[in-house]
């Protein structure tokens, strides 16, 4: 861990950490917020939860907010605060945007994602689909149903996160997108999603960007996105705490790490994280190795801990009830 410190500097060693808020990510699964182990463990702050652009907004205009809103009553009932994960991506062979908005008047509404198999290139798999965050057309959909969440629930949830700006197509790019496009489309969506919420904390979720690889080939998208959020006060993070990956140790970790004073930031920890294994102890990483990088090296304000198992039993919970209340001092 002390060479983990190293690589990412002193940024904010001279002053204290932040206070470091546990959440569970529960993705898909809902229903999960009524388990007990979740409700009576006292450091944990709340619940992270995804929510897509499709089932709430199914036709277009037509809002289904209840579920979201039944949601966050019942945390709000038990002292527990709520965070929005809005999906206008999947990473599976079901559509994240809405069928009214698969129309050629929004140039399709979304585009297939291929994972490249080999440095080529040329052979890919299905990987999913994302909305064309580029295109204006789409961006005024997304956009209503921004100003009708933020009308509904800003200030009661404690943030609503963007997902990814990562995005791969292989050999199949559509013909209208570019990288700056994009660049653009990710800017506007997280303005759009500022302005529908003042109150709560809006984080976008800024990994990787198409057309770069850091370090040698940087054009400044990534870069961007992450002073774009430090000037409208929105926050930042990741889909994935992963801290001996040279991806993100080269992309978006340095970037969260010498964030500025106020610009908040967390990370979840999702399928696959705790089985990593620490290069210098050839064992897999521990819960409080995370928690202590999250902590120190990221000086993160929120941790999102994923449900995998047996991690999750064994491992997570055990951690969590040896931490602070939330809520109260370190």
């Amino acid at each position: 861990m002390a060479l983990l410190l190293a690589a990412f500097g002193t940024a904010g060693a001279t002053e204290a950490p932040p206070r470091l808020q546990h959440f569970v990510f529960f993705n898909r699964d809902r229903e999960r917020i009524h388990e007990r182990e979740f409700l009576g463990t006292p450091a944990i702050a709340g619940a992270q939860l995804k929510y897509s652009w499709r089932e709430l907004e199914p036709q277009r205009g037509q809002f289904a907010l209840r579920p979201l809103l039944e949601d966050l009553a019942f945390l709000e009932s038990h002292g527990r605060r709520l965070v929005v994960q809005l999906q206008d991506v999947t990473f599976e062979n079901r559509p994240a945007v809405p069928d009214w908005c698969i129309d050629p008047a929004f140039g399709g509404g979304q585009e297939t994602q291929w994972r490249s198999r080999a440095s080529d290139g040329k052979k890919a798999r299905f990987d999913g689909w994302v909305a064309r965050r580029w295109d204006p057309r789409v961006r005024v959909a997304f956009a209503e149903l921004l100003d009708t969440l933020g009308k509904a629930i800003d200030g009661r949830i404690e943030a609503l996160v963007l997902p990814e700006t990562s995005l791969d197509f292989g050999e199949r790019v559509p013909p209208d997108f570019t990288p700056r496009a994009y660049l653009a489309g990710v800017a506007a969506n997280l303005a759009n999603a500022r302005r529908a919420f003042p109150r709560s904390l809006v984080i976008q979720y800024a990994n990787f960007m198409p057309g770069e690889w850091l370090p040698a080939e940087d054009y400044g998208y990534l870069r961007a996105v992450y002073a774009f959020a430090e000037s409208i006060g929105a926050g930042v993070g990741g889909p994935d705490l992963l801290p001996h990956r040279k991806g993100q140790r080269n992309h978006s970790y340095p970037l969260i790490a010498a964030r500025p004073a106020g610009v908040r930031a967390g990370l979840a920890v999702q399928e696959g994280n705790l089985a990593e294994r620490n290069p210098l102890t050839l064992r897999p990483v521990t819960v409080a190795e995370l928690n202590a990088f999250a902590r120190d090296s990221l000086r993160l304000d929120y941790l999102f801990w994923g449900t995998q198992e047996p991690y999750y039993t064994n491992d997570v919970l055990p951690f969590l009830r040896t931490q602070p209340p939330s809520g109260q001092g370190r």
